[in-house]
């Protein structure tokens, strides 16, 4: 098994990512990037900022430097975060002023076209628009996904941290799964364990039991888990580094149904020659294929219903999704989650998700529990 190495925040949040970025938004024909808290924030300068009422605005004009602009009051933490150790100008707004005017103000004359970050508030947005009244807005997600989507060795070390967490937890859960015990009760306690195996927070955890598993999103419920009930667990968080984690496996409290035991088998096939089939140059949706034809030939077709899955980074769900007809190109330093399930309404259902790094020689996968139904007692 791989050792972990020390990722440090320098390696994280390397200081070319703002003049990459500003390159990249002017081949777009873009002015300026207008980046909000959120991912592409803590991706640009490493700044977790609090998403608030109050603006706090990375600005990045493609001629000229970058600004911070953040409320007074939170200044210091702005200084305190690794953006502080960027060189760039960190500018506090007071209560009393208006800070997309400030903004507006500092952009350069010529200013035609901005890229707002993808998860800008609707409010902010629109206040963006009433200050810079004859400049276009465009999703500045066009530029920056395209960098996001190949992690450096850096990322990919702490989505490896991560992968390892979550697999800490599903290897201890034995110690909740029990009948007698509601699904509420036992998502509880994954809870818990998630933050304790080495995240800061819980993103989601799913505990399908019975005819709830065949619900790829159900939410914990207080059905009481009985013996031979199949059970979905679906779990992932985020690390200190802002690094995510996400992972599936399926369990069954005594003895399963025989013909779950043959849903799982194909399910398991398939997964596992998806994510052998993981290598540069082949496409989303042929990698989606490899595991949807093998579940249509073995007759489940209509119940695979979702997407195979789904890039991981700083959000949980981002750039690439393996999706059928897609026919982007899988890069080395693409990471994503492969995850087929099969789900027969009323019934149950089963998913088998690992987080898988495409490499220069095919693909590494991120989580290394046993992908085998897991029997409890």
């Amino acid at each position: 098994m791989r050792e972990h190495s020390q990722v440090t925040i320098t390696d994280l949040h390397p200081a070319d990512r703002l003049p990459r970025a500003g390159q990249a938004a002017a081949h777009s024909g873009l002015d300026a990037l207008l980046i909000s808290p959120g991912a592409d924030l803590r991706y640009l300068t490493g700044y977790n900022a609090l998403p608030l009422e109050r603006l706090t605005c990375l600005v990045l004009p493609t001629d000229g430097e970058p600004f911070l602009v953040v409320p007074e009051l939170e200044r210091a933490a702005a200084h305190a975060s690794p953006a502080g150790s960027l060189g760039i100008e960190i500018t506090g707004w007071a209560e009393t002023e208006d800070p997309y005017a400030l903004i507006a103000a500092r952009l350069p004359r010529r200013t035609a076209c901005v890229g707002v970050d993808n998860h800008m508030w609707a409010e902010k947005t629109i206040a963006f628009r009433t200050a810079l009244p004859a400049v276009r807005q465009v999703l500045a997600g066009t530029v920056l996904n395209a960098l996001r989507i190949r992690k450096t060795p850096a990322e990919a070390e702490a989505l490896r941290r991560a992968g390892a967490a979550i697999d800490r937890v599903h290897a201890r859960m034995g110690d909740w799964l029990r009948p007698g015990r509601t699904e509420r009760e036992v998502g509880r306690d994954i809870a818990d364990a998630i933050i304790a195996e080495g995240h800061v927070r819980t993103d989601f955890v799913i505990v399908g039991s019975g005819p709830h598993s065949a619900s790829p999103h159900h939410e914990l419920s207080d059905r009481v888990i009985r013996r031979g009930d199949p059970v979905v667990v679906d779990i992932g968080g985020t690390t200190e580094d802002g690094y995510c984690s996400d992972s599936t496996r399926n369990y069954v409290l005594g003895e399963p149904p025989p013909a779950y035991l043959r849903l799982h088998e194909v399910l398991l096939a398939a997964q596992r020659r998806q994510t052998d089939a993981v290598r540069p140059g082949i496409t989303a949706g042929q990698l989606d294929s490899v595991g949807r034809d093998l579940i249509t030939e073995a007759g489940f077709g209509p119940h695979f219903i979702h997407r195979t899955g789904h890039g991981i980074g700083l959000e949980s769900h981002e750039e690439p999704y393996i999706t059928t007809g897609s026919a982007l190109p899988l890069e080395p330093g693409m990471a994503f989650s492969v995850e087929p399930g099969i789900y027969l309404p009323g019934r149950y259902g089963a998913r088998i998700e690992d987080i898988v790094i495409c490499t220069d020689e095919g693909g590494e996968r991120l989580n290394l529990t046993s992908r085998e139904l897991v029997l409890l007692p």
